[in-house]
Order: C-alpha cells, then structure tokens, then sequence
C-alpha cells in the first residue's frame, strides 16, 4: 500500500460550499466548462477544466436481461461495516469543534456529498492519465508521484482506479485532524474511505494480499463479475483568516493497485 502526502497547495475544487449557506455553495451550472456525460447534483464542486472523464459502466444495482424490457428481480450489493462507538463519537466531537471554532456553516453531510463526487472524477482522471487535469483538486506534491506511479501500472489495474458514482457501495470518514503549524497556520484534514464496484479484469488473488472481494449478476449466461475495492482520500483545508475556503486532496491511497 502507498500513501500519498502533500502540503495543501494553493488549487481551489471543493469550492466555497463549506464556506457559505444556501444556494451561495453552488456555482451557476452555465459557466461550467462542456461536459461529455450528464450533470450531477454536485455543481458545488469545483470540477478540473475540460470535459469530465467518461467511467465505467458498473451501478449499484443490475438486472437480469437487458434493455426497457428486461424482467426478472433488482440485484443489489450493500456493504455492511460496523463502526466502532468510540470512534463515531470521536468524529462527531471533532465536527462540532469545526463549527463552533473554524465553520459554523459545515455539514458533514454535503461534505461527504462532495467528497464522494470528488473521488470519482479524480479517480477516473487518474485511470485515463489526464494528471494535468488534476493541477488545483490534488496537492503538486501527490501529483508529483503520481505521474511516476500511474506510468508504470498495467491497463487492467490502471482501470480498476475508477470509480463510477454509481458504483461506490459505502463512504466513511477516517482519521480526522485539527492542527496548526510552525507559523500559526490552521489547518482540518479529514481522511475518506471509499468501497466501490469495479469491473476491471483483475486476478482473484493478488500476491501479499488478501483476496479480492467478487459479486456477479445474472444467471450464468449474462453474468458479470465486479471488484469490490476500496480507496482512501485525504482532504485538507486550511482555516487561517484570509485564507481560500477551499479542499485539497493530500493523500491518495488504492490498496493493491497504487503500491
């Protein structure tokens, strides 16, 4: 496993919905530059220039057959994970403190709304190698290994960096940090983790690894196999007055893809 850490550099991509209520947090949708997949309810998100990565086709749920008149029952995947107590009161002690000392206006729930919408379209970014896409969403110092990294992955596990939205079971924050540094600077960082579906053509075993959670479709003659996969994402901002109300991802981490 590699993690991938950086100082917060000075990219803008969560924008200033943690910063303003209301409809403030949300960019008018015709300023965005053309996309080449639909819209999705997260325009308060600042996305990377050009056109939006096309991702893989895996969803939540499947069907038997396809097409309007596919028949049989909805299949679904549910991750279930169990927190600890002790861990969830701790997160929920460090949200209040982010309100009542740096943001009365954060909600952990459009947060992690925007997290999610985050990590797929960086995900995706770094599946196609469009890294120059990445300037101002990713820490230069993240992006810095990236591009070594990524080159030297074959196509399958460059693939199975991709997160479809639809395809993310289950979102959980991890390890949350409030700190200053040498100068006085303010800083939160909030590390998410990420269970997606992916149906990139990965062995079942990986070599040092545990093994590869897999869930089929269908019946034998229309199934299709999917990854269960799992990321981390560390997300950085910095509350110094004067400051940009904005996120930096500053850790990336794909268990058994990005070594």
């Amino acid at each position: 496993m590699m993690a991938l850490r950086g100082a917060a550099g000075p990219g803008r991509w969560l924008g200033r919905a943690l910063a303003a209520p209301g409809t403030a947090r949300a960019p008018p949708l015709a300023a965005a530059a053309p996309v080449s997949v639909p819209v999705p309810a997260w325009s308060w998100v600042r996305r990377p220039a050009g056109p939006l990565p096309l991702g893989p086709a895996a969803r939540f749920a499947s069907t038997q057959g396809r097409g309007p008149e596919a028949e049989g029952p909805r299949r679904r995947v549910v991750v279930v994970r169990i927190s600890s107590p002790l861990a969830w009161l701790r997160s929920r002690c460090y949200y209040l403190l982010i309100r009542l000392y740096f943001d009365p206006e954060f909600s952990v729930e459009e947060f992690t709304r925007g997290a999610k919408q985050a990590f797929s379209v960086v995900s995706q970014l770094l599946s196609q190698r469009k890294l120059d896409l990445l300037d101002g969403l990713v820490s230069s110092e993240v992006l810095n290994v990236l591009k070594e990294k990524i080159s030297l992955l074959s196509d399958n596990h460059r693939d199975a960096l991709a997160a479809d939205i639809d395809a993310i079971m289950y979102t959980t924050e991890g390890d949350i940090r409030i700190y200053y540094n040498d100068d006085g600077r303010k800083f939160v960082s909030i590390l998410m983790r990420f269970w997606y579906l992916n149906g990139a053509n990965l062995p079942d075993e990986v070599p040092g690894e545990t093994k590869v959670f897999q869930i089929v479709f269908g019946d034998e003659s229309t199934k299709e196999k999917r990854h269960l996969l799992t990321a981390n994402y560390e997300f950085q901002r910095e509350f110094t007055e004067g400051a940009k109300p904005d996120w930096t991802i500053t850790r990336i981490e794909h268990p058994r893809l990005l070594e």
